[in-house]
């Protein structure tokens, strides 16, 4: 049996991941650096690398003037940008179907490769994230519609901690394998129906779980 050894870092970062989704730590709660390390017997250089690391997935924001403050999880926000991501992107990629070459969708093939590659790495979900857009707007390139990509590009930054947490809370790094593997197949045979179902059940089934996930924190929280 390996011992699997962690730093102080990323001890930090569990302790405080923890405290900001069981609502210990507020939403808007300023997260002070020095009161941190005192608390946590640790130096601030982890403290900051940790916050550093947690602003990376969503849950820390680092505000002029203000520092680092906890952000908020919004279940009723998931609904609004999910829907509106299914519907844009499931436009892009019939339009983009029309028109994709076969090296473009080799291009898709490679970066999901990456994806595969990147399960299990350390700061996984950082890479995974970037590769996860990489993928879905190597799809969606031929469609030849910019103002379109603009808007989702703009819907995916704000969805960013909510597709990171789904990646790392409600297994959707599994999940989305699979599924991104199918996408691929599917357009690569050219059958944009069911490569446009697939896709709006690939982001609607990320929002179900997405709020299932803060429901349940939510009552926790409340209990």
């Amino acid at each position: 049996m390996s011992i699997v050894y962690k730093t102080r870092t990323q001890l930090v970062v569990e302790t405080l991941r923890e405290k900001i989704l069981s609502g210990e730590i507020k939403a808007g709660q300023p997260l002070r650096q020095a009161a941190l390390a005192n608390e946590l017997s640790v130096s601030r250089i982890p403290i900051r690398e940790a916050l550093l690391q947690l602003e990376g997935e969503g849950l820390v924001a680092f505000e002029p003037h203000k520092g680092a403050t906890a952000t908020e999880l919004n279940a009723h926000q998931v609904d609004e940008l999910f829907e509106l991501r299914a519907m844009l992107e499931a436009d892009l990629l019939a339009s983009s179907l029309l028109h994709i070459s076969d090296e473009t969708l080799q291009q898709a093939a490679k970066v999901l490769k990456q994806l595969d590659e990147a399960l299990g790495k350390e700061n996984a979900v950082n890479t995974w994230s970037e590769l996860n857009s990489n993928y879905h707007n190597c799809l969606y390139s031929a469609a030849r519609r910019p103002q379109t990509q603009d808007l989702v590009n703009t819907l995916n930054k704000n969805a960013d901690r909510y597709i990171r947490m789904h990646l790392l809370w409600a297994g959707g790094m599994s999940k989305a394998g699979t599924e991104h593997n199918e996408l691929l197949i599917l357009c690569q045979e050219r059958n944009i129906d069911k490569a446009v179902g697939l896709l709006k059940q690939h982001i609607l089934g990320s929002r179900d779980e997405i709020k299932a996930f803060l429901n349940e924190r939510e009552a926790i929280i409340s209990s």
